[in-house]
């Protein structure tokens, strides 16, 4: 296998949607999925990460063993939603290759509601790779629109994270989500740093 790009998003997507994933406490998520979208107990004042790759959720959650993390949603949602989060977010921390001084970084930070992190991937014994994925996190107006808009269709998949921890590490890659690399518009991808 080649390695990927640096910073590349890797998603299970179609024409229309993406998935992405999420993990909560049992209330917030079975709310979420008996509703088919987010009602309380989650909160919509509170900023909420969104990652399209399976795995870094799982060394997120610690396939879903974590307090508060011990289900996990695949979330589907519209493509465009999810570059509409894009366009408007600011990078989590300063990089020259995005922004042209810190200043112009703390103000973009300032006014945007969606933060972008690239975090290093992770393979099945969750162990860092040399390649980057996505973290996206929504806040103010882009939580509102990932609720009301966005947001298509709600999975608990805790059983098959609980089944895949069970498994020897190797023993997982068959039954892993299919990640393809999406295809962002140029305009999205110099806005994310994505390479």
């Amino acid at each position: 296998m080649s390695k990927p790009p640096f910073r590349q998003v890797r998603a299970v997507h179609d024409e229309d949607t993406i998935t992405v994933y999420q993990a909560y406490s049992p209330a917030i998520a079975s709310a979420a999925v008996a509703a088919g979208g987010f009602v309380p107990p989650f909160r919509r004042e509170r900023m909420t990460w969104i990652k399209p790759s399976f795995l870094w959720m799982m060394y997120r959650c610690g396939w879903a063993t974590k307090p508060g993390q011990e289900r996990v949603l695949a979330i589907r949602m519209l493509r465009s939603g999810f570059e509409e989060a894009l366009s408007m977010a600011s990078l989590s921390h300063f990089d020259p290759a995005v922004y042209a001084d810190q200043e112009v970084w703390q103000q973009r930070k300032a006014a945007s509601p969606v933060r972008v992190q690239w975090d290093p991937e992770r393979d099945v014994r969750l162990e860092p790779l040399a390649w980057r994925s996505l973290q996206v996190g929504l806040g103010g107006v882009a939580v509102e629109r990932y609720v009301d808009d966005w947001v298509v269709g709600i999975e608990d998949i805790t059983a098959m994270v609980e089944e895949l921890r069970e498994r020897a590490p190797d023993d997982r890659r068959s039954s892993l989500p299919i990640e393809l690399p999406y295809p962002l518009p140029p305009e999205v991808a110099a806005v994310v740093g994505a390479t």
